[in-house]
């Protein structure tokens, strides 16, 4: 039944080359190379602050994170792919018509995202900083045992990230309002866990903790935190608007708020994708970065977590903009534009859950950096998405896997990221001077307005 597997391949890889042709797509994990590369350059000065452990500790639980918002294609993937390209007819969404299971094909399903994000970002990061290790002192990371170890271990933290967040999501799809009381609680115990906790524990991921000292056990312990989750999963895999409006009164874009409201209510996972993709890796990011304030005091851990949080916020934008194309609203006196304003007030609603979290977490362990933290995040929050809506328009969640796109995103953000990072060691109202990008943004927005409603493709 391997054919399943490498049919499924040659499936993702014809649907992207589609969307933005060969090129483009074969160039993105280039791209992932030559950025890690060049960011690995500067390693010696990192290891001038941290030590070649903390190193490690920060790149597994960056590949946990990124594991843990792709896993919630659990909740996301069919959708997404029934409303964005219900002209195709996938494997993956073939049961009935196929002579094997759903579960078998679910299970491929997932073994050809491992690979897949594998290749896309796995390889191409290892790849990048050991070529950079050549050319820099890298401590341990100059070893060619250690890189290889190094490709084993990110892929197990990867993996692990996925197939808990996979099992979280299933435990919803069958009961939501357990599943998300007990996320609840779990979340309240991880933060007064956070807080009170020993660096030490997060050392305890068993992929990491291979890589630093191997022993069978540690692998053993990663493969059942990988294989338990996953069986379960698929063990158990199950596959009102004019009130609203009411509601909205005479707002504008009251039809097209409530219209985005109930896409994601009927959608699979309803909320559970602000819980699976959102809420859960913003706790391990929290918990992270207070780990991180106990070894650089001089790092503001909540105007960290602002910075953050208005990164991932604008990943919001992507979910609002998958169930729709265009084309639907062409026989309606609408441009595009016009569609996008739509999204960008939907997005404004959804920035309501970030922002509650951000004052929670301010008004418990920093009073004091509130104001400053709260602007820090809507301004991040509203340049990312004006970057967003700039480069990708309506289509986010595909352009983005463009090499050139991809690469104008990552110098129009990270570089901002970083100056906001070293500016954050001088206090909290350091992060004032962002407001300077509110402007920038709001130009940059108006010409994503007329970008668009002058490109003559609107296929997306």
């Amino acid at each position: 039944m391997f054919d399943i597997f490498k049919n499924m391949v040659k499936e993702e890889w014809r649907m992207h080359s589609s969307l933005f042709g060969h090129r483009g797509f074969a160039l993105f994990p280039v791209f992932i190379f030559l950025f890690t590369f060049f960011v690995s350059l500067v390693l010696p000065v990192f290891r001038e602050i941290v030590t070649d452990a903390q190193i490690a500790l920060g790149i597994h639980y960056f590949f946990l994170l990124l594991g843990c918002m792709i896993g919630a294609f659990g909740l996301m993937g069919r959708e997404f792919m029934n409303r964005r390209f219900g002209q195709a007819s996938l494997i993956a969404y073939s049961s009935r018509v196929l002579p094997v299971s759903e579960r078998f094909i679910f299970a491929n399903f997932l073994g050809k995202d491992i690979v897949y994000y594998f290749v896309l970002y796995i390889l191409p990061f290892v790849a990048g900083f050991s070529l950079a290790a050549e050319f820099v002192p890298a401590g341990i990371f100059s070893i060619p045992s250690v890189l290889l170890t190094l490709v084993l271990t990110l892929s197990l933290s990867f993996v692990i990230g996925i197939s808990t967040v996979f099992f979280l999501s299933t435990v919803y799809a069958h009961s939501g309002k357990i599943s998300l009381f007990c996320l609840f609680i779990a979340s309240i115990l991880l933060l007064h866990i956070s807080g009170n906790m020993n660096q030490n524990v997060l050392y305890s991921l068993p992929s990491l903790s291979f890589f630093l000292d191997p022993s069978v056990s540690k692998l053993l312990h990663s493969g059942i935190l990988i294989l338990v989750p996953s069986a379960l999963s698929i063990i158990f895999l199950k596959i009102d608007f004019s009130k609203l409006c009411r509601l909205l009164g005479s707002y504008r874009y009251a039809a097209f708020v409530a219209k985005d409201s109930l896409d994601l209510k009927r959608s699979e996972g309803g909320l559970g994708k602000v819980i699976f993709s959102f809420v859960l890796p913003l706790t391990l990011v929290w918990i992270l970065l207070s780990a991180l304030g106990r070894v650089m005091p001089a790092l503001s851990t909540l105007t960290i977590f602002a910075l953050v949080l208005g990164v991932l916020s604008s990943s919001m934008y992507n979910w609002l903009t998958e169930y729709d194309i265009f084309a639907s609203y062409a026989f309606l006196p609408l441009k595009v534009s016009d569609m996008i304003k739509s999204k960008l007030n939907s997005y404004l609603f959804l920035n309501l859950i970030p922002l509650a979290i951000l004052t929670l977490l301010a008004l418990k362990n920093e009073p004091g950096s509130l104001i400053p933290s709260m602007l820090l995040f809507l301004t991040i929050s509203l340049y990312m998405v004006a970057v967003l809506v700039y480069l990708t328009g309506l289509s986010p969640s595909t352009n983005l896997y463009n090499a050139k796109t991809f690469a104008l995103y990552t110098l129009s953000v990270v570089p901002l990221l970083m100056l906001n990072i070293v500016l954050s060691m001088f206090g909290p109202y350091y992060s004032l001077v962002d407001l300077l990008l509110v402007p920038f943004a709001l130009y940059l927005l108006g010409k994503g307005f007329e970008k668009w409603d002058g490109n003559n493709c609107q296929c997306f």
